[in-house]
């Protein structure tokens, strides 16, 4: 790789360690770093059929069709899951569809020989955003099939600056590029990658799977009735502005899934909600929701996906910062969804705002406004669903079209 983004690399990682000083999520990367080598090394001399990367949990959620379907048709089949963040390794370091889960290394040369010799992958596969360039080259070099899924690009991307010719010859190590929608597979061709194929969004497919099964707390759904709010995967930013909003409407009742439930990060937030609050987990140990709780908190990992049934609007955070969260996990019960501005890298947001079932906000004035329409119209509110439901329908079926692209032409039992 070119020696600046070797620099920039070598950089990052020392910034890691010393961050590792104060950050328990850096200290936890580090830690699990040291941890990658030995924990492959308990499959020396065996190789693994599919090697699956993806950055966090978002990512996970992308892949994790695809992995079952594998898992499925071939429970033989030696999988390995890699992760870059924290956040994605804790919480899917057991998960039982795959024989094991691992960080990935810094993308250093030496680290990328010595991990995909470890590996030894029949085929690699990465999620939606992830270009490390080393692992990419090594891969290439020893003629490994690699693919990225559920992959979407914008024009603003450095593949396609004048200057980006590093980053378009990685696009070049890709076997093929399965991509979102039609704007990105222009965008590619735009440059002379043509060995793509529009496949949709495996998440569609995942949520679909979700909203499948029960939830198992029929006195949560009883307790939700005639109106809730749920926010998912709530910021500080979101709720500075979505409380405000609830002080002013007694009547609505929230769920709320912050995107960190540490104990200094529940405490505050009970401390601002206006109303009684309840943590889920104390619900589950009882078995019941008392008649005069405002807010229900969701302090656990794995239940947000099928709470979005016991509500009537959602909305999702991280829209005042990087990015929003997952709004199809919500969208697939036909429930509108409102985030903040920073949406433009999903496309789900936008399709959903174009077709009327996607609300953005920037201030509590906006939130009213919506909220207003969503509230005092139930054929608003039933319009407003019906898109989202439909929308979700209608972009199923990316996880089977992509395993038989992918495992037809490149079949580890061959």
């Amino acid at each position: 790789m070119n020696p600046v983004y070797n620099a920039g690399i070598a950089l990052y990682s020392a910034a890691a360690r010393v961050a590792a000083l104060k950050s328990g999520k850096a200290r936890r990367l580090v830690a699990g770093h040291k941890q990658t080598f030995p924990r492959l090394g308990d499959y020396a001399g065996k190789q693994f059929d599919v090697w699956i990367h993806a950055a966090s949990v978002g990512e996970f959620e992308q892949a994790r069709p695809l992995i079952e379907r594998i898992r499925a048709q071939h429970p033989h089949w030696k999988i390995l899951l890699s992760f870059f963040s924290p956040s994605g390794f804790e919480l899917r370091k057991n998960y039982d569809k795959v024989d094991c889960v691992v960080y990935l290394p810094f993308d250093t040369p030496a680290n990328a020989r010595k991990f995909v010799e470890a590996v030894n992958p029949r085929v690699a596969i990465f999620v939606k955003y992830e270009f490390w360039g080393n692992y990419l080259s090594e891969l290439k070099r020893r003629e490994i099939p690699t693919y990225i899924i559920s992959a979407i690009f914008r024009p603003g991307q450095r593949f396609f600056k004048r200057w980006g010719g590093m980053w378009r010859r990685l696009l070049r190590c890709f076997t093929h590029l399965y991509v979102q929608d039609r704007a990105s597979a222009d965008l590619l061709r735009g440059i002379g990658i043509e060995n793509v194929t529009v496949a949709g969004d495996t998440r569609f497919d995942r949520v679909a799977a979700v909203r499948s099964q029960r939830l198992d707390m029929p006195y949560l759904e009883q307790w939700a009735a005639p109106f809730t709010m749920i926010a998912g995967s709530s910021w500080e930013a979101d709720e500075e502005i979505y409380l405000r909003w609830l002080a002013a409407h007694p009547e609505v009742k929230i769920i709320i899934a912050p995107h960190e439930f540490d104990d200094r990060r529940i405490a505050a937030l009970r401390e601002a909600i206006p109303g009684k609050s309840v943590l889920i987990t104390d619900i589950m140990q009882k078995g019941r929701v008392d008649d005069d709780v405002r807010a229900v908190i969701v302090n656990c990992f794995g239940k947000l996906s099928a709470l979005y049934r016991c509500g009537h609007v959602a909305l999702i955070g991280g829209g005042f910062g990087a990015g929003i969260h997952n709004i199809n996990e919500a969208a697939v019960y036909g429930m509108p969804v409102i985030f903040g501005p920073r949406h433009n890298k999903f496309k789900e947001a936008s399709d959903l705002i174009e077709l009327g079932g996607g609300f953005e906000y920037h201030d509590l004035d906006s939130l009213s406004s919506v909220m207003s329409r969503l509230c005092a119209s139930g054929q608003a509110l039933s319009k407003a669903a019906s898109v989202c439901e439909k929308y979700i329908a209608g972009n199923i079926g990316a996880t089977e079209k992509i395993y038989n692209l992918i495992f037809s032409e490149n079949n580890p039992e061959k």
